[in-house]
This record gives C-alpha cells, sequence and structure tokens, in this order.
C-alpha cells in the first residue's frame, strides 16, 4: 500500500488530521484551493495531475448538527452536490471511491442494523449523508463505510446513556481501514454495542450522563447501533 498514491479530501478536518499522523507519503492531503469538491474541472485535474489509485472521500459538513437543519443550503451544497461532483471525477478515471457515510442513516429505532437493512434518516445530517451515499452507489469501483467513530480524547462535556452505539476511536479505526480499503460494497464499521456514555466513561471518568429527549433538536437516533458480522468476517475479531 505505501507505493500506491491516495488522495484524501477532507485533510484538515478531525479525522483527516489523525490520519494525517498514520500514514506514508504515498496519502495526498490537498487542501481546498488544490481540490475543490464544489468545481468539477478542480477534482478532475488534480487526479489527472496526481493520478491516484483512491480517493478516500472525508470532506464535507458535520458539526455542528444544527447548521444541517437551519441551512439546508449548505448541507445539501457540501455533502450531496461536492461528493456527486467526486463521484463524476472518479468515474471518468476510473479511481477507486471510499466514501465515508454515517451509521445515522439507518432508522436509528431497533439497533443491530445490517448493510442490507432499510434506511430512514431522523435528521437532516443523515439525509444529507445517505443523499451523497445515492451518488456513491451508482458508482460501482467504490467503497461505502458507515461509520460509528469519534475524537480521543471525547471532545464534550456529556455523554448520552439513553442512546446506543458502536462507537470508535479514530486511531483504532484506521488500523481496521487499512485492512478493508480493497473492498467493494458497503460496510458497517465500529466497536462494540454500548451506550456513549460507556463507552466514554471507559477513558474519561469526568465525563458526565446526560440524555437524549423526545423535543431535541434536531432529533437524534436512540438506538443507531450496527450489526458487524461483515466487518468481522473479513478482519477477523474486533
Amino acid at each position: 500500500m505505501s507505493k500506491i498514491k491516495i488522495v484524501v479530501s477532507g485533510g484538515s478536518g478531525r479525522f483527516g488530521n489523525e490520519l494525517k499522523k498514520n500514514t506514508q507519503d504515498n496519502f495526498l492531503f490537498p487542501t481546498k484551493k488544490q481540490l475543490n469538491i464544489l468545481n468539477l474541472n478542480s477534482i478532475t485535474n488534480y487526479l489527472k495531475k496526481k493520478k491516484p489509485k483512491y480517493f478516500i472521500h472525508l470532506a464535507g459538513l458535520s458539526r455542528p448538527m444544527i447548521l444541517h437543519e437551519k441551512n439546508i443550503s449548505k448541507s445539501i451544497t457540501l455533502n450531496i452536490l461536492g461528493t456527486a461532483n467526486v463521484v463524476l471525477a472518479c468515474e471518468k478515471l476510473n479511481i477507486k471511491l471510499i466514501y465515508f457515510s454515517t451509521s445515522y442513516v439507518y432508522p436509528g429505532t431497533k439497533g443491530n442494523y445490517k448493510e442490507t437493512d432499510s434506511l430512514l434518516p431522523i435528521n437532516n445530517y443523515a439525509w444529507s449523508k445517505l443523499g451523497a451515499e445515492s451518488a456513491v452507489q451508482m458508482y460501482k469501483n467504490s467503497l461505502i463505510l458507515r461509520v460509528s467513530m469519534t475524537e480521543k480524547p471525547f471532545v464534550h462535556k456529556g455523554a448520552y446513556a439513553n442512546m446506543k452505539t458502536n462507537f470508535i476511536f479514530h486511531d483504532d479505526f484506521i488500523k481496521i481501514f487499512k485492512k478493508i480499503i480493497n473492498k467493494k460494497g458497503i460496510i458497517n464499521i465500529g466497536g462494540k454495542t454500548s451506550s456513549v456514555y460507556k463507552f466514554v466513561k471507559k477513558t474519561n471518568k469526568k465525563v458526565k450522563k446526560i440524555y437524549i429527549k423526545n423535543n431535541d433538536f434536531p432529533k437524534m437516533p436512540k438506538n443507531s447501533s450496527m450489526n458487524l458480522k461483515k466487518l468481522r468476517k473479513i478482519i477477523g475479531s474486533l
């Protein structure tokens, strides 16, 4: 993998910065000026010049989640239209595309969701990720990762005690990622199912319990935990 060129969009983001620390010089992290996902020519020209085998698409809008509710134009433009441009460029140049989606695309009610289960986002952030997924799904030389991960240390003072998920820390995810980069299709990625609070408590004893409420805005899924059998089959035990 060290000789293969890999371009990463969104390299200045939280996970992008972690990826930089754990990769070699075959990973290229263009700036927004060098590769603008809102400009198809910008993407295509950069990729023609660098000739990568893989494109890892991290760029987009994530936090704060309220922004996806209050400014749908920004959410749609960055997450859906930007990703569609990336797909078009990769398809034109036959570059393998790896797209980072989220466990939030599932309904978030019963948990243990398989990759083949029905999708029904609960908030606009998740809809924007699913909208992007739609474009990526049309391009068969692609891999969609529905990921549940967070920073280490956890950046918030409180963690949900009534939200079940499969959180994994960024640095632990990178170890998994290197084993699945050659796969195609959709893979759920995460760790063992637990409440967010229990997960965070292991490394932060001071974290406070908070709770999802029915009138929260934006709405948050109470159980977006995923079935990880497909991942385990590929990499072994988690």
